[in-house]
């Protein structure tokens, strides 16, 4: 018995690695950091601007990663143990997170920027042309 699926319809052709992308994302359940996504309002009205807030309270800059990796958008946060502090309670854990953004074609990375325990990454989509393209049909006899 085979598995059906929304992107098993014929006539969606090339989806495959879309429907893999969201059965890994339905996987990842970890809530750390929390995070907001904006949309921000071109004044031209063209194209669509995000941006992904972060909070990294105690993270350094270099203790943060942003990297692009194929159409993944990953940030990674990773503390060292200070062994010279001797802590009576500790309730501020230091641990390391990795948070995976999947960016649909086009989204461009501008930039981040870490301020008052937040890491902001500004991201855009510019308007894609329109492309109409005739194909040619060959007879063969």
């Amino acid at each position: 018995m085979t598995r059906m699926t929304p992107f098993s319809n014929p006539l969606l052709l090339g989806f495959d690695s879309m429907e893999k992308t969201l059965e890994r994302i339905a996987k990842s359940g970890d809530s750390y950091p929390p995070y907001n996504i904006e949309r921000i309002r071109n004044k031209e009205g063209r194209g669509e601007r995000l941006r992904i807030t972060l909070a990294v309270a105690g993270f350094a800059e270099q203790d943060l990663e942003v990297l692009i990796e194929e159409n993944q958008l990953i940030v990674r946060g990773r503390q060292n143990d200070d062994t010279e502090r001797e802590y009576l309670h500790r309730g501020i854990a230091s641990r390391q997170f990795q948070r995976v953004f999947v960016l649909a074609d086009g989204m461009r990375v501008l930039g981040a920027e870490l301020r008052n325990g937040l890491l902001a990454i500004d991201l855009d989509r510019p308007e894609p042309e329109r492309l109409v393209r005739r194909i040619d049909i060959s007879v063969k006899e």
